[in-house]
């Protein structure tokens, strides 16, 4: 496909989530009719209103305020020290700065793994001061009985599996679900998270046989990153697809701009003008 034909979204797109008609807020009953219909589908992460409506206007139909954020924006090594108002303020700014997209917002380490009762309080935090049409969680098995009464409670849940990176320190940064047993209960787990009551759930860093697998098991859609093209949805830290990030990227990331770059080049050209004399010129100036 055209870099030309890229920027626009497909010409019958009234029903369809990428580059469909209308301003109305995308929903989870959405997200599963385009299962039904085998419709593949992009998200993005955003961490700010700006970022968000450009995204937004381009047809993405869902945006994860996530707790990448730690990594890409706030200058964290991980993701573990983003805090509840990090996320809550930063989600708020996504919300402000879209239309359409369902805007899913994270719960970050250490505000759900106490229980249930702790992932209501703070899921309903993003909801009502946020402003987030979902929420994210990680783990299977362990994170059920989260899933089940943020559910009960009207929270929409979207589960996360395969590598978590808020366990980082206890499994480090690899492929989950290689072995026969690892599979079997990342299968499970997802099958877990789908009878709880999750509308979709994120398969991070999982071998391509099994994330295929998986997704023709459920009836709620995957979405894959690193996970292969055989889930339902693919999604990417936008500074990494854009090209914004910084030294080696994943193996999985296509970088579709080499933003860093094209920034840093404004950057040495405002500023040799400005040291030369050029800026401000006759025409940037009042009298």
């Amino acid at each position: 496909m055209t870099l030309q034909a890229a920027q626009k979204p497909p010409a019958d797109s009234g029903k369809t989530l990428y580059g469909g008609k209308g301003t109305r807020r995308i929903t989870v009953h959405d997200i599963a009719a385009a299962k039904v219909r085998g419709e593949k589908w992009p998200m993005l992460t955003a961490y700010d209103a700006m970022t968000a409506s450009v995204f937004d206007e381009a047809g993405i139909p869902v945006i994860l305020v996530g707790d990448s954020m730690g990594n890409c924006h706030l200058g964290y090594e991980t993701t573990v020290p983003v805090t509840m108002d990090e996320m809550t303020f930063l989600s708020a700014a996504v919300v402000r700065g879209t239309k359409r997209a369902l805007v899913v917002g994270d719960l970050p380490f250490g505000s759900y793994q106490e229980g249930p009762v702790q992932a209501l309080r703070n899921a309903t935090r993003l909801v009502k001061d946020a402003g987030v049409g979902a929420i994210k969680l990680e783990g299977g098995e362990r994170s059920l009985p989260q899933t089940e009464l943020l559910v009960q409670a009207g929270i929409p849940v979207m589960s996360h599996l395969g590598l978590t990176p808020q366990s980082v320190n206890t499994m480090g940064y690899r492929v989950q679900g290689r072995s026969d047993e690892a599979a079997h209960r990342l299968l499970s787990d997802a099958k877990a998270a789908q009878d709880a009551g999750a509308f979709a759930v994120v398969l991070e860093l999982v071998p391509a046989e099994l994330a295929a697998e998986v997704t023709r098991s459920l009836h709620i859609p995957t979405i894959g990153i690193g996970a292969g093209a055989g889930t339902d949805a693919q999604v990417l830290v936008w500074t990494d697809m854009a090209g914004l990030t910084g030294g080696k990227v994943p193996r999985f990331t296509k970088q579709y701009a080499n933003l860093r770059e094209t920034l840093g080049d404004a950057a040495r050209a405002f500023a040799e003008d400005v040291n030369g004399g050029a800026f401000p010129a006759e025409e940037h100036t009042f009298h």
